[in-house]
């Protein structure tokens, strides 16, 4: 790197691999969370579509940030008090890493369920009514037609998720987790050089962005291999 970290670019490179990190770990919680919330959205239960509404409109109303702090501070709160009416007297504490990467799958979990639900939408009607024709059973219909039709649809919007969560997880830095922004900030403030530290972390963040949009560019063209498009 061109810009002079005075000896602190070991500290942003650890912050890059924690970051990474929280955000691979929270790109699985959310597509875990997209994939049920898609199946309660697209399912007749009135009862499963009402909670995935209600989880879809907490996460438009309350700030991500809070979101964060209720999942480090409250959640173990919460948890032990229940316990201890219980007579279970335990301390619960969540990691920052822990904490981060829960918090931010949750709350990206509510977009991937929206890709997902688009996804299993755009999935030809009529290969799923070949399948049934064929007397295949749900399950194999499932694996074999839906799921990888579906994928291949829903490529574009999880790489959008994606490029969010990678950017969210700087959220992390209110609670100790030592990510870039966190370690951007304390070199930042032990040299007394604002500018320099947070200018080189938003290179590293352009850098991680722009290798990520080629690779998920390289694999939605690998998914759509075979098939025309239509321009």
């Amino acid at each position: 790197m061109l810009i002079n970290l005075h000896g602190y670019g070991w500290m942003l490179w650890e912050g890059v691999k924690v970051t990474i990190a929280v955000s691979v770990c929270g790109m699985l919680v959310a597509v875990i969370i997209g994939l049920i919330g898609a199946w309660g959205a697209l399912s007749k239960s009135r009862l499963s579509n009402r909670l995935v509404v209600t989880y879809t409109t907490v996460i438009r109303g309350v700030p991500p940030l809070l979101l964060l702090l209720i999942v480090y501070y409250g959640t173990p709160t919460l948890i032990q008090n229940i316990l201890e009416r219980y007579g279970i007297n335990i301390i619960i504490n969540f990691t920052p890493f822990v904490a981060g990467f829960l918090s931010i799958g949750f709350i990206l979990g509510a977009f991937a369920t929206e890709v997902f639900r688009g996804a299993f939408l755009a999935v030809p009607r009529g290969q799923i009514e070949a399948g049934l024709a064929c007397g295949m059973p749900r399950l194999l219909l499932l694996r074999r037609i839906t799921l990888p039709q579906m994928w291949r649809f829903a490529l574009p919007g999880l790489s959008n998720v994606w490029l969010v969560l990678l950017k969210a997880t700087s959220l992390c830095a209110i609670i100790q987790l030592p990510e870039l922004l966190r370690n951007s900030d304390i070199a930042a403030r032990a040299l007394k050089l604002p500018f320099t530290f947070y200018l080189a972390a938003s290179l590293l963040y352009l850098a991680i962005t722009t290798v990520s949009t080629f690779l998920t560019q390289r694999l939605e063209h690998w998914a759509n291999r075979g098939f025309k498009r239509d321009f």
